[in-house]
């Protein structure tokens, strides 16, 4: 009897644990089924950065490709953000190792520094070179480092001159081709006309006074760094005396003193409110004064000053898409960044903003033509008269430098001689060594009695 009922018992308990072993995988396949389907209905969400002028025009796009990708999310990070600040906030998350931005947007300066830390993932097989010769060359190029593609160009950047037509229609001038042109011109119509200020730039300490040298430089015939050899220029006769033209500018009243406190915003605010005949800026900041009723129709746009006999060579900026190489969405990030730099988003992009567009078919669109008619020259002097700051990985702290000594130049503290052979010295110190020692001190001993044309 006893054996039986063992035996019964027994029978009955592994029933028991089948049922139960049944429940449990049972549990475990609907748990591992609900993690799938939440999975496949819960959009990957990708953020990014930018800059609070761009922020506007953002959204639309944003909105757009949510509707083409509803497995995607596109969550835009926006605040009161300068360049250098967005430029802080990747460079600190992408130093973590995980990075919680999935897109960089990202400035075309920073490449071989992001590059060479190995935060950026190789997009050199994404598109082919078909694809690739639809975008402007150059733009092409810049995102490149040591051979491979890191960035998809989105809109470039060229600076240009801004001018007050009916302040030089009273003066009766036109518009300067050369920097000596820019100052007599400059003093011309502070005596004829109301205006206060001859010219306008950016003379803050931060990158925006970096490029005003650079092209006053360029526009000389002068070189900052050789990015193939790592040659300093920055103590030559010609970087001088490319200081020098800032600091005149402000000695000989055609400028404000304030000026070293303005960046792009302050600058163009000024000359809108019509204080000066020239203003030294980026192409859409033209679009801005036509959406101003009162100005509309009454800035003219034109090549920046140079050297006589000398090319003109502008700087080149300008914004693109990165991904980061620790990415966990890599295939979400490339069809984000695949639809953002495509010709129907750029289109839209560049007609609400006035920004240039990377896509050369664009430079020809009749819709964009029709609002922006000096996009083809844009489009040429993008091409032949355009100079790039130096593609170094050093380049944050090579800026820096140059920053440093030219404000200081500005503010009174330093002469352009001293100014420019401290920078030169650090910078050199920087990229690891003197590559022109032999030439420097024959060259500074000259410099005082150096007199170059404007």
């Amino acid at each position: 009897m006893t054996l039986r009922f063992g035996k019964a018992f027994s029978k009955f308990a592994w029933q028991l644990y089948f049922l139960i072993g049944l429940l449990i995988v049972q549990v475990v396949a609907l748990l591992m089924w609900g993690l799938a389907w939440m999975s496949a209905t819960t959009p990957t969400t990708l953020s990014f950065v930018v800059p609070l002028d761009e922020a506007e025009y953002w959204q639309p796009l944003v909105d757009d490709f949510e509707a083409d990708n509803p497995d995607i999310e596109l969550e835009l990070v926006q605040g009161e953000y300068t360049t250098d600040q967005v430029k802080a906030i990747y460079t600190s998350d992408l130093s973590t190792g995980q990075p919680q931005y999935d897109l960089i947007y990202m400035d075309i300066i920073w490449v071989p520094w992001f590059a060479s830390e190995g935060w950026l993932a190789d997009l050199s097989g994404y598109l082919s070179s078909d694809e690739l010769a639809q975008f402007i060359p150059s733009e092409v190029a810049a995102g490149r480092y040591q051979g491979r593609l890191y960035r998809i160009p989105f809109r470039p950047d060229v600076g240009v001159l801004l001018y007050n037509q009916a302040v030089l229609e009273q003066g009766q001038v036109s518009p300067p081709t050369t920097w000596r042109h820019l100052m007599d011109r400059s003093q011309t119509l502070q005596a004829q006309t109301r205006v206060p200020w001859g010219y306008l730039w950016q003379g803050r300490a931060y990158e925006g006074l970096v490029v005003n040298f650079v092209e006053v430089l360029a526009g000389m015939g002068g070189t900052w760094i050789d990015a193939d050899t790592g040659e300093v220029g920055l103590d030559q006769p010609v970087a001088i005396a490319a200081a020098q033209f800032l600091h005149q500018t402000i000695q000989q009243g055609v400028s404000p003193e304030t000026i070293t406190s303005y960046g792009e915003t302050e600058s163009f605010q000024q000359f809108q409110a019509g204080e000066s005949a020239f203003l030294r800026s980026w192409p859409y900041f033209w679009r801005l004064v036509q959406a101003d009723a009162a100005s509309a129709d009454s800035v003219g746009l034109a090549a920046l000053p140079k050297a006589p006999g000398k090319s003109g060579s502008a700087c080149r900026g300008g914004w693109g898409f990165a991904i980061p190489q620790a990415t966990e969405h890599l295939e979400q990030a490339w069809r984000a960044v695949e639809y953002l730099t495509s010709t129907a988003v750029q289109r839209q992009f560049v007609l609400s903003s006035g920004h240039l567009p990377s896509r050369l078919d664009l430079f020809e669109a009749p819709d964009i033509l029709e609002r922006y008619p000096h996009f083809p020259e844009l489009l040429t002097r993008l091409t032949d008269h355009s100079i790039f700051r130096p593609q170094i990985p050093q380049y944050d702290r090579a800026s820096q430098i140059l920053q440093t000594h030219l404000w200081r130049l500005l503010i009174g503290e330093q002469s352009a001689e001293q100014a420019m052979a401290r920078a030169a010295q650090e910078t050199r110190a920087l990229l690891g060594g003197v590559l022109d020692s032999g030439r420097t001190d024959s060259v500074r001993n000259q410099t005082s009695a150096t007199r170059l044309p404007l």
